[in-house]
């Protein structure tokens, strides 16, 4: 007997040219063109097989050469193993146009996209993803609406714009990146994507909560002791430090991937599953933050950067000892944030995030710890241990649900016991599409479900700037450090301390 209960089913996108602007680029090489592939691929048939994908670059690339690229690509980084017959036909749509920063590049883009368009007989419906440096968002979009290449939001055919984190490095920027974009286009033809948000245990989120009684009707104050969200990278800066040292652990991930995290686990329930309304609830969570400002950042805000240290086998060097770090640098590489959700729900519950680089392995989880039973009966001889819900999203990603039983035995000894879930184990390893594949897919359908708001950006921002600008004044929170393949600075554990709980490892 089949249980499975399919609520929505994925079908065919309308055929489209996605246009990839920095396609020689390392996040078009791993996530994209995979992914692009995987939706094209005979068992999925996601993608119409008319669709083309157009490379836009800089450099100058044959045909052929951005082709073979592709394959190399596909062939290291995608989650379906190559298929000659799919291939064939995914490689046949892949084409290359150099000239992006060329005064007349976007003038030769609009004529290879024409010339494509008729030779597969696809309607213009065109997907522009900027994975390009946020300064140079701006004068992409006044160019693609100076030729024309964006279409009015009622037209037959659509236009939509895809926009890689961060949106902005501060809250005015931000600002100023929303207003561009809305000169010159609507807010449906924009996408703000955060790969985070196509990860299966996060889209999960809303299952686990609206799906199963149980964990809805524990959800909040009343049982939630705390909650405990971890990002943690193993890898240091690599060669990303030259952007890196410009943006930091707090603009690169709690303003975007983190703060996400926090909204969706703990939203209410929205009205409808249409956008708007998932939209609404994620914002209303941020509107209710208690805001971090000034001397307040001192008890609720840890900064720090890696030092030299060992991962495993491999010695790490220290942040300011990095390729292209300045050497008077005050970036931090690992941020933990104690925060408060003043709403009816969650008042008085503690949240603790942290992230950082160079820690002891990859791994992001969310933790959720209950409150503990009465000191009577069971609880009389000492604390017990607590129930938590574990949300792991990488890399084994699934959730346990951690109990107290009686071990076996004439003795009464009890012991805590985990209930598990592997989405490998139960679904199969190649089960759970990358976060890409669901994100592009959403695009093409025109679906807003899983992308942030101008308003959610904004509103994020400036709770994120009340943190920046605390810390320019070093004597409120100084830049602590931590060796790298620890799991940061003693300074968070402290600030985790301070109700008299510790992190859990994830």
């Amino acid at each position: 007997m089949n249980d499975t209960l399919t609520f929505q089913s994925s079908r065919p996108a309308p055929p489209c040219t996605v246009v990839i602007f920095g396609a020689s680029g390392d996040l078009a090489r791993r996530k994209l063109l995979p992914a692009l592939y995987n939706l094209a691929h005979c068992g999925q048939g996601l993608m119409p097989s008319n669709s083309a994908v157009l490379g836009f670059a800089r450099s100058a690339m044959t045909q052929d050469a951005f082709r073979a690229a592709a394959r190399e690509a596909v062939n290291k980084y995608s989650r379906l193993k190559i298929d000659e017959g799919c291939w064939r036909g995914f490689a046949d749509g892949l084409y290359y146009q150099s000239g992006l920063d060329r005064p007349d590049g976007f003038k030769q883009l609009k004529a290879r996209l024409e010339e494509i368009e008729r030779e597969r007989n696809i309607p213009p419906n065109r997907i522009y993803y900027l994975s390009i440096p946020p300064e140079a968002f701006n004068d992409c979009i006044a160019r693609l609406a100076a030729e024309k290449l964006i279409a009015p939001p009622n037209a037959g055919y659509f236009t939509h714009v895809v926009v890689e984190k961060p949106i902005g490095r501060d809250l005015s920027s931000a600002i100023e990146i929303s207003r561009t974009l809305h000169e010159h286009m609507d807010e449906s033809q924009i996408f703000r994507i955060d790969h985070y948000l196509g990860k299966e245990t996060v889209q999960n989120l809303l299952v686990l909560r609206f799906a199963n009684s149980i964990f809805e009707r524990l959800w909040g104050s009343r049982n939630v002791d705390h909650v405990q969200i971890t990002v943690a990278e193993a890898e240091g800066v690599g060669t990303r430090a030259g952007y890196y040292d410009h943006s930091g652990a707090l603009r690169d991930m709690i303003q975007n991937h983190l703060l996400q995290l926090l909204t969706m686990l703990t939203m209410e329930a929205p009205v409808t599953l249409d956008a708007r309304d998932i939209m609404e609830a994620k914002l209303n969570v941020l509107r209710a933050l208690r805001p971090i400002r000034g001397e307040q950042a001192r008890d609720c805000t840890v900064r720090a950067r890696y030092t030299e240290g060992r991962i495993g086998d491999t010695e790490v060097r220290g942040y300011l000892d990095e390729q292209g770090v300045a050497r008077d640098s005050r970036t931090e590489t690992f941020v933990a944030l104690k925060m408060f959700i003043d709403n009816w729900r969650w008042s008085g519950v503690p949240f603790f995030i942290r992230t950082g680089k160079s820690l002891k392995r990859r791994a992001s989880s969310i933790v959720v710890q209950f409150k503990g039973v009465p000191r009577i009966l069971f609880n009389r001889a000492g604390n017990l241990h607590n129930n938590l819900l574990t949300l792991r999203i990488q890399p084994d990603e699934g959730f346990s649900f951690d109990v107290v039983s009686k071990h076996p035995g004439l003795d009464l000894g009890l012991k805590p016991v985990r209930m598990n879930l592997s989405y490998s184990d139960e679904f199969g390893a190649d089960s759970s599409p990358d976060a890409y594949e669901r994100l592009l897919l959403d695009v093409m359908e025109g679906d807003h479900t899983l992308f942030p708001s101008a308003e959610y950006v904004r509103t994020s921002w400036e709770f994120v700037q009340g943190i920046l600008d605390a810390w320019k004044d070093e004597s409120i929170v100084p830049i602590d450090e931590y060796t790298a393949g620890s799991w940061g600075p003693a300074c968070a554990d402290r600030l985790i301390g301070s109700i008299g709980r510790g992190w859990y490892e994830p």
